[in-house]
């Protein structure tokens, strides 16, 4: 017998505008029951026995569900579909209940059918009244249940969910009545002043979803059908597109992997508020598959799941949001649905990247717990800490020691590092640390080989990896990146000055070089000369700071420190690393002359050690007026911001490096300030990638071996 391929569809007798709360009211409303011409085709639906059906009511019960019991007007003739609850079944008798206060004289109605939708199905059991009241009614329980319509997709009933429709101009706002993986269907009231007039049905439309203001969904749609009311409508669309363009393309794709045992993700559904697992196919730093069955499929492309857990055999739950980008259909009625990641904590980043980098390289470890011992011997090892900067450090060596314990052992929100271990011994390492409130900074780059390997790249490539998946989550705070090499640093200038000259672009990657020399802390303060001032900067300097930085470099640098700008909305860096019981101040100074600035002057304050050359705890200058100011004026400056500092001697650096120079006063060394706009973070890993391809690869090892003498 062939099963009927037409679906038995039900329509809302209720034609009133909706409110939110009578979104859910309006799942169990009355409905006309249409399509009456599928009950004659009995004879050649499936069927299933009245004990299945006892199972199905009392599961019903259970989860207090409601089914309908389908019923004929008597005096106009209409076929309606009446919610009810059903009672516990045991004894062959079928108990229901009315719903909603709603009372029906069965007089007035002759009861023909009790109806259940299961979201794929209609079933469909005769009914024969045994005895009814006015709270209830009960029948015998039937020997045969019909199964009707059966869907390709199973259907959701939602509530709580905000629909608004745009198109062409014309907009309409209302409420998500239910969905499948294919189509869903909206109850929408056009906005004032507006008119379905105006709705064009042969058009594509935005259709946008929102639970509690937060968007859920959002993408372009197709009309399918609607009613035909002019004041409300209730309109069926269906998403163009099977995928969507989240992110930029890359010409090569994060590494995809397939582990034993898989993960699996479970998420509350954004739609309809019940928990839903499924098991991961595949999994990379950026984002993960799973696979549905197609007519029971919940994911949609666009949706937006703000809040997902991904479960690492019970032992490990990540927590993060995702986006579902594609849904493919494949064999054995399977679909294929990509998610990206959209956001996560660091430490949860970590904690991800940790388990993926490892499976590719056993030897990387990501802000695992250190063994701290270990780490300061590579330090001296790899001559990372040579004997200049251990005679600058030596007198702090145990605050340098706290730092690094909370740091390396607390697993901080505002630190990560990667290292290169075999049995417990380092071979390579690099941290990065949150430096300004948007802008992370790369350091402590290290590297000293495993025998006759070399451990520089291997070190460098991972962290491409780390880098592919953090800089667009928005948790992480990472609108630029950060880079200091000295210049000489030929392993550097390949794989971070190459990149800023080939783009060609200053507002995607640009290079400052600063003049670096160390102040000595103890020095008396001198008075500033007459009409000269030092204040904390004043938004009316910036813009003359911005205008001399436009024409003398048009760089990054004032994007990176925010100078008098900001987003209130935002925990101030200050407050993150005391929640971490660490410091970190940025207070910035203007130096003037007769009330125009002639330097500006950042204070930047931080824990002994959290960055080892002091980078981020010493003052920054940006000399604006390199002819008008005096040496001996700008010292004086300085001598006034150094006892803020409780070390011997605070190290400056001074932009642009020729300052010093065109006044013949010498000083200790040059660092280039590499910084990344991470709005190009994919042309950076593509650049990365094909410099350390195998076809350079002597090229690489031959700076390696430089690097390491």
């Amino acid at each position: 017998m062939g099963v009927p391929r037409k679906k038995a569809r039900v329509y809302p007798v209720s034609e009133k505008p909706m409110s939110e709360k009578q979104s859910l009211e309006s799942i169990v409303a009355p409905w006309l029951f249409k399509h009456i011409e599928l009950i004659d085709r009995l004879d050649s639906a499936p069927k299933i026995n009245h004990k299945k059906l006892i199972n199905i009511l009392n599961h019903l019960h259970f989860t207090d569900g409601h089914l309908f019991v389908h019923m004929k007007e008597i005096q106009y003739g209409e076929d309606l579909l009446i919610p009810v609850l059903s009672d516990p079944c045991y004894d062959g008798i079928i108990t229901c209940r009315w719903v909603n206060d709603q009372r029906y004289d069965l007089e007035k109605y002759r009861l023909l059918n009790l109806v259940i939708l299961d979201g794929l199905s209609v079933l469909l059991a005769p009914a024969i009244l045994e005895s009814s009241d006015r709270e209830s009614f009960s029948i015998r329980q039937p020997d045969t249940v019909y199964v009707l319509g059966k869907r390709k997709a199973k259907r959701y009933y939602c509530h709580g969910v905000h629909a608004e429709l745009i198109q062409n101009g014309f907009a309409a706002n209302g409420f998500l009545l239910d969905f499948n993986a294919l189509a869903f269907r909206i109850r929408v009231t056009p906005n004032p002043d507006f008119s379905f007039h105006w709705f064009n049905p042969e058009a594509a439309a935005t259709i946008n979803l929102y639970r509690k203001d937060k968007l859920i969904f959002s993408g372009a749609c197709k009309y399918i059908r609607q009613t035909s009311s002019i004041v409300e409508k209730e309109i069926v669309f269906a998403p163009v597109d099977n995928e969507i363009s989240r992110i930029k393309k890359k010409r090569k794709r994060s590494n995809r992997l397939q582990l034993t045992p898989s993960p699996s993700v479970s998420f509350f559904h954004p739609f309809f508020k019940k928990k839903v697992q499924r098991d991961i196919h595949d999994i990379s730093i950026t984002g993960f598959s799973v696979h549905e069955f197609a007519e029971q499929g919940v994911l949609v492309p666009g949706m937006i799941l703000p809040k997902m857990e991904i479960n690492f055999s019970g032992s490990l739950k990540i927590k993060c949001a995702a986006q579902v980008i594609y849904c493919k259909k494949e064999k054995k009625g399977l679909v294929r649905c990509g998610l990206v990641i959209l956001d996560m904590n660091f430490p949860s980043y970590g904690k991800l990247s940790n388990i993926l980098i490892s499976v590719i390289d056993s030897r990387i470890r990501i802000s695992d717990e250190v063994d701290l011992d270990a780490l300061w011997k590579f330090f001296f090892d790899a001559n990372f800490i040579y004997s200049k900067k251990y005679k600058s450090i030596q007198l702090y060596r145990n605050d340098f020691k706290k730092t690094y314990g909370r740091l390396y052992r607390d697993n901080p929100e505002i630190a990560q590092h990667l290292t290169y271990q075999k049995n417990g011994q380092i071979y390579g390492h690099v941290s990065m640390v949150r430096a300004y409130q948007e802008a992370w900074m790369i350091h402590h780059l290290a590297a000293k080989p495993m025998g006759k390997k070399h451990t520089g790249l291997p070190i460098l490539k991972q962290l491409l990896n780390y880098f592919d998946g953090i800089y667009r989550l928005p948790s992480v705070k990472m609108s630029h990146m950060i880079f200091y090499f000295r210049s000489q640093n030929r392993f550097m200038k390949l794989f971070f000055g190459g990149f800023a000259r080939d783009l060609d672009n200053l507002n995607a990657c640009s290079m400052d070089l600063f003049a670096y020399d160390t102040y000595k802390t103890a020095s008396s303060q001198n008075s500033l000369p007459d009409e000269w001032t030092l204040n904390k900067f004043d938004k009316s300097d910036l813009l003359q700071l911005e205008h001399f930085y436009r024409n003398h470099s048009g760089g990054l640098l004032l994007n990176v420190l925010k100078l008098g700008d900001g987003n209130p909305c935002d925990e101030p860096l200050e407050k993150v690393y005391a929640r971490q019981d660490l410091i970190r101040k940025s207070t910035a100074y203007s130096l003037r002359f007769k009330d125009r600035l002639q330097a500006a002057m950042i204070v930047n304050q931080s824990d002994l050690g959290l960055n080892l050359s002091e980078l981020l705890n010493g003052i920054k200058i940006i000399v604006t007026d390199s002819r008008e100011l005096p040496w001996d004026v700008l010292s004086s400056a300085i001598s006034q911001l150094a006892p803020v500092y409780n070390i011997d001697s605070v190290p400056i650096m001074i932009y642009p490096h020729t300052y010093l120079e065109e006044r013949g006063i010498s000083y200790e060394k040059q660092y280039l300030m590499w910084i990344l706009d991470t709005q190009y973070g994919k042309e950076y890993l593509e650049y990365m990638q094909e410099r350390t391809k195998l076809k350079i690869r002597y090229l690489v090892k031959f700076l390696i071996e430089k690097l390491l003498k």
